[in-house]
């Protein structure tokens, strides 16, 4: 599978460390990188000071950031590209955070713009861990803005995160237990998954142990 995968997405939760291992990939891989951008968005810390005031501006922030970066693929592009983000997941932060009425001006936005973007990916990799850890990884990374996340926040996005990876059919998922497994930062676990993503033959598969 990760031989002929041109467009690879590692998602997972806050805290998941789908960034650093999208990164790894992309070395490995000698492929393009494109990775979401939070310190450019002008909205994030005022978020997580005050997330009722703020979401609708951080969401269309993050939307028309990732539309831009997505812009230029296409479906026969051959250069092999690694991202941190899959814009299908978009809407799961807007329905976590937007009230109805800013909801569904949202979902007429992402409806109408979506189409125009991207080819789905060919291989998602989706990092899973409990909202504990997440917590624990978050704080240790020390990023400013993200002082504030609740691991009530964190349970909840990683439940959004489940649901939508249980229901999502538009591309191979490759599923991490990042409880067990720390490819972002352990070598071996790294070379393990390597390992297991060129030898993935079904269109959904499970990695939890490390032997």
């Amino acid at each position: 599978m990760l031989e002929k995968a041109r467009y690879i997405v590692v998602e997972g939760p806050i805290g998941a460390g789908k960034t650093s291992l999208a990164r790894r990939l992309t070395e490995r891989l000698a492929a393009k990188p494109i990775l979401e951008q939070p310190e450019l968005n002008p909205f994030l810390a005022r978020f997580y000071q005050d997330m009722e005031r703020w979401a609708f501006p951080t969401q269309l922030s993050f939307l028309y950031q990732r539309i831009d970066q997505l812009a230029f693929l296409h479906a026969e592009d051959t250069q092999r590209i690694v991202s941190d983000f899959l814009l299908d997941k978009d809407p799961l932060f807007a329905g976590l955070n937007l009230g109805d009425d800013e909801l569904a001006l949202y979902r007429r936005l992402f409806d109408s713009l979506k189409p125009r973007i991207a080819p789905a990916p060919d291989l998602v990799v989706y990092l899973q861990a409990k909202p504990e850890t997440l917590v624990e990884r978050v704080r240790k990374r020390g990023l400013e803005a993200e002082r504030r996340i609740s691991e009530t926040y964190l349970e909840k996005v990683a439940d959004s995160y489940a649901r939508f990876f249980y229901e999502y059919q538009a591309a191979p998922v490759f599923i991490v237990d990042a409880e067990i497994l720390n490819p972002a930062d352990h070598e071996e676990d790294f070379e393990l998954l390597v390992e297991r993503l060129r030898n993935m033959r079904s269109f959904r598969e499970f990695f939890g142990y490390a032997a």
